[in-house]
């Protein structure tokens, strides 16, 4: 065997040990609906007067987390649209309807991680696909650690916050709510428990 296919070797084997070793240290986790200590929420100007708070209360989602090298962490949640809550029923009804979410044609919305970015100590930008009304875009949502460790039951856990804002028309939401009101801001705060 000649010098350069044993150092050909040599790198394929050194590279497919890291990657394995990349992927043992990001450890299974799920987002703790169940306790309801995650929360996806949402908040839109109202005619340009006021804040209109929502959020949609079933959802689900797992997460790797590597608390080493946080860029190889990810996270996936899928959303029940017709969850959506603005604690006001004949609101709810109008916007789960065609005007807005459709949920009857589209019951769910997803967020898939493509990357995690170091930006500071406890903080990250988070990018990833979301698709919501049938449309699929790539955003980015800053994020900040809140805080993680062993909790009173026995589990391990760790908390995260982060908000992005979203332009209607980008999902192919194109109703007329006026001027003030064309883009919506998304808030969310996750715990997840270690599996």
């Amino acid at each position: 065997m000649n010098l350069k296919k044993m150092t050909f070797r040599a790198v394929v084997l050194l590279l497919a040990m890291n990657s394995t070793a990349a992927l043992a240290a990001a450890e299974d986790y799920i987002i703790d609906t169940k306790g309801a200590h995650a929360f996806i929420q949402f908040k839109i100007k109202h005619l340009g007067y006021s804040w209109l708070y929502g959020r949609f209360d079933t959802f689900s989602g797992t997460m790797k987390i590597d608390e080493k090298n946080p860029e190889n962490s990810s996270i996936e949640i899928t959303v029940d649209t017709a969850s959506l809550n603005s604690n006001h029923a004949e609101r709810d009804k109008h916007l789960r309807g065609e005007d807005f979410l459709n949920v009857k044609k589209y019951p769910t919305s997803t967020f898939k991680s493509t990357s995690v970015k170091k930006t500071g100590e406890g903080t990250g930008l988070l990018t990833g696909e979301l698709t919501l009304h049938g449309v699929t875009k790539s955003i980015e949502v800053p994020i900040s650690y809140v805080g993680g460790g062993k909790d009173p039951w026995g589990g391990y856990r760790h908390g995260f916050t982060g908000s992005t804002t979203l332009k209607l028309k980008d999902y192919g939401i194109d109703y007329n709510l006026g001027p003030a009101s064309t883009e919506v801001e998304l808030l969310l705060d996750i715990e997840a428990i270690k599996l």
